[in-house]
């Protein structure tokens, strides 16, 4: 039963000015892991009506205590809205976002924002604070690891499919959790990749990049949205107005509740676009600011700003009403206990771990298989593993682990020892991650003149190198990692042993000189709970990599930032001509372009054919392209579709990914690949920022990567 609208203005009406407040008040119940304030015991506030919110307690015995409190002890009865960050996974942890979104796989997905939905429902929470929706074309940001990365359509995409997974097709079902959106809007381009600083880009770039994502948030019906940390061209987002009330409630009609980020509306002072709390609860609340996560703001500053006329009390009531309607959608009010009261099935908890193992295996990226190195072959006897993160299985579970931080996940050098049961597998870490201790190299360059079969080389960055307060100005190999890794390649080449790098990481490095000398790199981000078993099953040709770069991988810092949908500019880069768009002391071309990425097939497209030739705005384009494995395994292979309108009214992007489709191919077999593209998805914003469909040629490419050298292109006609 859904408590209708009539009893919510009249539970509000009851409700003294402290009572709204709590409302739009949310605190963490232990200490804080997003930022300097610390919470102390809620209990109180709960018992008297003056918090309504909390986040960060986890587990059904506490957050059942605490509704109790609530429903029971204070005088209204209203539930409590539970929170908390879960990011990739709840108790069982799933590739980081990145890794996800290299799956290119929008089922999968939602079926893990599902499972850790039901997870994190199971353990009494109502509302988590994802997806992160932030498109990020700077390596050096930390957070790139929390987003789908570089790609608006792909962005949009994950949004819905991330919402759809979480909320479920019931919000009341004991099963779903409230999706919080974020950050709105345009995070990512924060200046020189540094976590918190300011933004400052166009309002072409913000509609066409980073508002689409949220848009599709909204139609697929998330129930929050978060404001970033950040200014957006001198505004803070936590009081941006013309974005929040303006374009989210008015433009896009959202109906959900705004919740700040944490300790964001205080934090407007600092801004200096407020002097004081009051000024900064009254910004935030105009703005439309439904809850104020940590700061204290809104309790503190509110009364004073009502009493000096600066806000009205239908302003908070408008607020409260949101926050009681989510409450009510969560089916809170009818049994505020039905979530964390009945217990997984242990069955149900170890699908969910092959789940897990599943996405991890479709997350990782083959980026280099010279001689076809991988996978190892069956006749191996001896396998050096060797490096800091080839044990490591805290560092595999990535940031925000959340709940599932306690678990223990499987390691390479233990999937390995289960995978190839037979052989022997040595294993050294050469050097920690950080720091300049070097004195284990000797002991792992021994294990190599033994000469093995294969060294793995498991090497990268710690899992707290990514994710917020996480950014890097030289996001490269840490430590003496370097220095290790060209002893060992030193040495094995002296052996004639291969090496493979199996490369953990949040964002895209800068590796030039480590895919230069392996023999096989696989990107595998940080992979969850699974990690090693996922690795395994590609190093042993158990299954097929299919993992394909969301974020394009630049060959040095000064190209930062760097993405494939670049705008065509007046003299593009000719290697003949100084006065083109180039570097002189480097390529512009990336390492690894977008969507780039190796199976153990070999797939070569052919025979593309776009139908209708042309169409009017109503119409829809029939793509379709033969793929054929010309290799010995079989391979899953994305088909991405980009176009080009040749001539606008406004410069272009030279390549716009507007569809992709997914063919799973036997050896020697031909697949067709077929996507439909509408007309209305060749719109674009003209000078007046109207989304219009012009008439004109529109170039279609298809193929495997952003790469323009392996695309395949048909033209077609758009008519007015």
């Amino acid at each position: 039963m859904i408590v209708a609208m009539s009893t919510i203005d009249k539970l509000i009406a009851r409700m003294t000015l402290p009572e709204k407040l709590g409302q739009m008040t949310m605190t963490a119940a232990s200490h804080a892991v997003t930022g300097p304030v610390s919470a102390g015991d809620a209990t109180d506030s709960i018992r008297d009506g003056t918090l309504g919110n909390l986040l960060n307690l986890v587990g059904p015995a506490p957050t059942r205590d605490m509704q109790r409190i609530a429903v029971e002890e204070s005088r209204l009865g209203i539930p409590l809205l539970l929170g908390f960050d879960v990011i990739h996974g709840h108790r069982t942890i799933f590739p980081v976002p990145l890794a996800e979104a290299a799956t290119f796989d929008p089922w999968l997905w939602e079926r893990t924002a599902r499972a850790a939905a039901c997870e994190a429902a199971a353990d009494g929470l109502a509302l988590t604070f994802a997806p992160m929706l932030d498109v990020s074309r700077d390596p050096r940001w930390g957070r790139s690891v929390e987003g789908p990365g570089e790609d608006p359509w792909v962005a949009a995409t994950f949004a819905c499919a991330k919402v759809r997974g979480f909320e479920g097709k019931d919000l009341a079902s004991p099963a779903s959790l409230a999706a919080t959106a974020k950050h709105f809007c345009a995070y990512g381009p924060v200046a020189a990749g540094r976590d918190y600083a300011p933004v400052d880009i166009s309002e072409r770039t913000l509609h066409e990049v980073h508002l689409p994502a949220f848009a599709a948030a909204v139609r697929a019906g998330v129930a929050a949205i978060m404001p970033a940390f950040t200014s957006l061209a001198g505004i803070p987002m936590t009081a941006h107005k013309q974005l929040l009330r303006d374009y989210l409630r008015g433009t896009l009609r959202f109906d959900g509740i705004i919740v700040s980020d944490y300790n964001a509306i205080r934090e407007l002072i600092n801004h200096g676009v407020a002097a004081n709390v009051v000024e900064a609860a009254v910004l935030a609340l105009r703005a439309g600011v439904d809850i104020d996560m940590m700061a204290g703001a809104y309790r503190e500053g509110l009364p004073v700003a009502l009493e000096r006329g600066l806000v009205s009390m239908a302003e908070i009531d408008d607020s409260v009403r949101r926050v009681l309607r989510l409450k009510a959608r969560l089916g809170l009010f009818d049994d505020p206990y039905r979530r964390g009261t009945v217990a997984e099935a242990p069955a149900v908890v170890a699908a969910r771990r092959a789940l897990a193992r599943e996405a991890a295996t479709k997350s990782l990226v083959l980026v280099k298989n010279a001689a076809a190195t991988l996978p190892l072959p069956s006749s191996v006897r001896r396998v050096c593993v060797l490096g800091p993160l080839a044990d490591a299985w805290r560092e595999m579970r990535g940031p925000w682990a959340a709940a599932g931080y306690d678990a223990p996940g499987v390691t390479v050098r233990a999937a390995l020892r289960e995978s190839i049961p037979d052989a022997r597998i040595d294993h050294a870490a050469g050097v920690p991650i950080t720091g300049g201790d070097d004195a284990g190299i000797a002991a792992a360059i021994d294990l190599v003149r033994a000469q093995p079969d294969a060294v793995v080389l498991c090497l990268g960055e710690a899992a707290e190198m990514s994710g917020e307060a996480a950014s890097r100005a030289a996001p490269e190999l840490p430590g003496r990692q370097r220095e290790f890794a060209t002893a060992v390649f030193d040495r094995a080449r002296a052996a004639d042993v291969p090496v493979i790098v199996v490369l953990f990481c949040g964002r895209p490095l800068v590796i030039p000189w480590l895919d230069e000398r392996a023999d096989a790199l696989l990107v595998a981000w940080f992979p969850g709970h699974e990690a090693g078993h996922a690795i395994a099953d590609v190093l042993t040709g158990r299954v097929s990599p299919s993992g394909r770069t969301p974020m394009t991988w630049p060959r040095s810092l000064g190209q930062v930032p760097l993405y494939y949908a670049q705008y065509a500019n007046g003299r593009p880069e000719n290697a003949a001509d100084r006065f083109t768009s180039k570097y002189l002391d480097a390529s512009s071309a990336p390492l690894y372009p977008f969507g780039y990425g190796l199976g153990y097939g070999r797939c070569a497209y052919t025979n593309l054919r776009v139908t209708p030739a042309s169409a009017g705005p109503e119409g829809v384009f029939e793509i379709a392209v033969d793929v054929t494995n010309e290799g010995s395994r079989t391979a899953e292979e994305t088909v991405f579709v980009f176009i080009r309108d040749r001539v606008a009214s406004v410069v272009r992007p030279l390549l716009e990914l507007k569809g992709m489709a997914k063919v799973v191919l036997a050896p020697g077999t031909t697949a067709t690949a077929r996507v439909r593209l509408a007309a209305t998805e060749l719109a674009l914003l003209d000078v007046a920022m109207r989304s219009v469909i012009e008439p004109g040629e529109v170039d279609i490419f298809v193929g495997p990567c952003a790469d323009p050298a392996r695309l395949l292109s048909s033209r077609v006609l758009l008519c007015g």
